[in-house]
């Protein structure tokens, strides 16, 4: 079975599956006063921390995982400057080959391929993404080891980026024991798991609470805690078992060698917003909030417009099909993911990354929308929008959907025969 290769022409300028990747995506508001005041306070300090964090910052990841039901030790727990060098190095302490969800983040397959592994996608169920469908995860395993491949490590996301769904915990349980059965670790991707839309309403299960033996969890601060441009991120390891032990000392190995250290001050501000003060934790519920009414209101325009669209649960994005509407596009010279990405990034005036970068089919016609566009141009308009009751009247988010229902709805207009 042939690995996933890339999408698209490698030399194509501006579609470089790595250079020109789109970035997570982000609240695009203000760094939480505290959290500056802290890092400000920090500004002294000479020197960085160890690989994997000094005590203290490891203390309040250690805490973090506590909190949310995933029980750990110090010892037990890495953080890296970025979830790119953490994902990296945690491929790299494993031998073998990578499958993924397809689509999946898109820094997922150039990291494997950095390493030299080969990377399976394999495809999602109908009603969410971030984790494979079970049986297809089966015989993509079957299929790999018959033409001589070493599939040994999951990737998955409970909450999910690009799709911004939330996978159903039975669904995770079946995959998550599909894979186990079949001798694969599982990398669990939880960066988004604080961002659920409907929180009350959402069960999120950890895969790490399924399969402790078999299960690391990582997670990009830059979801819930940090700002996007702190680079942070951690990983917590199966605990008391002496293969986790060693998968730990080889990933710190690795992150020794790419130099990967958490500047000191950095550190000390990430360490302090991994104890979640309340201006932490009261900023990531108003966020989440707003980007959920954002989401909501493109899911519908999107809908409406005659497109596809799972209803988004978490995160700050949603994954648009406009299969709906391949006749129109097709006379607009659309007939891919990179000229749907080109065609609505110049439409819309924001980057819309196409299926191509999430390791999805170069011919599929989606892309994911980010809400922080939605929600202003400057972090001071998006700060107006955190405040205000009624955020999406004001100004500048109600200019912008009304102009993603314009650029769609033409598109439905002109291919009146289509149907959703």
């Amino acid at each position: 079975m042939r690995s996933t290769a890339p999408a698209g022409p490698p030399g194509a300028p501006g579609h470089g599956q790595v250079r020109y990747a789109p970035p997570a995506p982000d609240t695009g508001l203000p760094v939480v006063a505290e959290l500056a005041a802290v890092l400000a306070a920090a500004a002294a300090r000479p020197d960085t921390e160890p690989p994997g964090g000094g005590p203290v910052l490891r203390e309040a990841a250690d805490g973090y995982w506590w909190r949310r039901g995933l029980r750990c030790h110090p010892e037990e727990v890495v953080a890296a400057p970025g979830p790119g060098p953490l994902l990296a190095a945690l491929l790299a302490a494993h031998g073998g080959d990578v499958l993924l969800p397809r689509p999946c983040p898109v820094a997922w397959t150039p990291q494997a391929r950095l390493l030299g592994r080969p990377a399976y996608h394999v495809p999602t169920p109908a009603e969410c993404g971030g984790v494979p469908d079970p049986y297809a995860l089966l015989e993509t395993v079957r299929r790999v080891r018959a033409e001589g491949g070493h599939p040994a490590v999951l990737l998955l996301s409970v909450a999910d980026d690009p799709t911004g769904t939330v996978a159903p915990p039975e669904l995770v349980r079946e995959a998550c024991e599909a894979a186990v059965d079949e001798g694969l670790h599982i990398l669990s991707d939880e960066t988004w798991r604080d961002t659920l839309h409907q929180p009350h309403d959402t069960v999120l299960v950890s895969p790490a609470e399924m399969c402790p033996d078999d299960v690391t969890v990582l997670c990009d601060l830059a979801g819930s805690l940090t700002p996007a441009a702190w680079p942070a991120a951690i990983a917590r390891f199966p605990t008391r078992r002496p293969a986790a032990a060693a998968l730990r000392a080889r990933t710190l190995d690795v992150l020794t060698a790419l130099g990967a250290d958490l500047p000191g001050p950095l550190a000390v501000a990430v360490a302090h917003a991994l104890d979640e003060p309340e201006p932490v934790t009261a900023r990531n519920t108003a966020a989440t909030t707003l980007h959920a009414r954002a989401a909501e209101a493109a899911h519908h325009t999107v809908l409406a417009a005659g497109a596809l669209a799972l209803p988004p649960g978490a995160g700050r994005h949603l994954y648009a099909d406009l299969a709906p509407l391949r006749e129109p596009l097709a006379e607009r010279g659309v007939t891919d993911s990179i000229e749907l990405e080109d065609y609505l990034t110049e439409r819309l005036g924001t980057p819309v990354p196409g299926a191509h970068r999430f390791g999805d089919e170069l011919g599929a016609l989606r892309v994911r929308l980010a809400t922080a566009p939605l929600l202003g141009a400057t972090p001071r308009e998006r700060l107006e929008a955190l405040t205000s009751e009624r955020p999406l009247e004001l100004p500048h988010p109600a200019k912008a959907l009304h102009t993603l229902d314009a650029v769609l709805r033409e598109l439905g207009n002109s291919g009146e025969g289509a149907t959703p």
